[in-house]
């Protein structure tokens, strides 16, 4: 094969590095739903991940826009991680992973694609979901679209 089409990324792609503003300050801004926040707390939200790696992926974020893990008070990291794990308990209920990744980019070089203000990815993992696909077209395959994720797990959240 040639050529795979993914025109669904162009957006992400013809975008990289020309927002001058906060994409997790901007969610908060326009309203759950259209911002994919599945889940609010005091301090922190969980959005889905627009560009994600595996159905599920999501992140917990602070709302204070802090671009360092030094600079996040004791209480919002305390709820980030409460967050992250009711999240976990729940994409566990509906997706039945075999596993899940947890981790943070700080910095460019480190991975980061927002930096500036940080966030705990949180994704569900299957034995196999890194297919010859990923490895050899560094292209990732979703079997489920966003707004299905969305409603599934704001859905469920909401009846904890």
């Amino acid at each position: 094969m040639d050529f795979l089409w993914t025109p669904w990324r162009y957006k992400y792609i013809a975008s990289a590095g020309k927002n001058d503003g906060c994409i997790f300050c901007e969610a908060q801004k326009i309203g759950d739903e259209k911002a994919q926040i599945v889940l609010r707390g005091k301090l922190n939200f969980v959005i889905l991940n627009t560009f994600p790696y595996t159905t599920g992926h999501v992140m917990v974020v602070p709302y204070a826009h802090v671009g360092d893990l030094s600079l996040a008070d004791p209480a919002t990291l305390d709820e980030m991680m409460r967050m992250a794990q009711r999240v976990q308990i729940t994409l566990a209920s509906i997706y039945k992973p075999e596993g899940f990744n947890l981790g943070m980019n700080l910095g460019r070089c480190a991975g980061a694609g927002v930096t500036g203000h940080i966030h705990l990815h949180l994704l569900p993992r299957w034995i196999g979901d890194a297919n010859f696909m990923t490895t050899v077209a560094e292209t990732r395959m979703e079997p489920e679209d966003l707004a299905t994720t969305y409603v599934k797990l704001r859905d469920a959240l909401a009846a904890k």
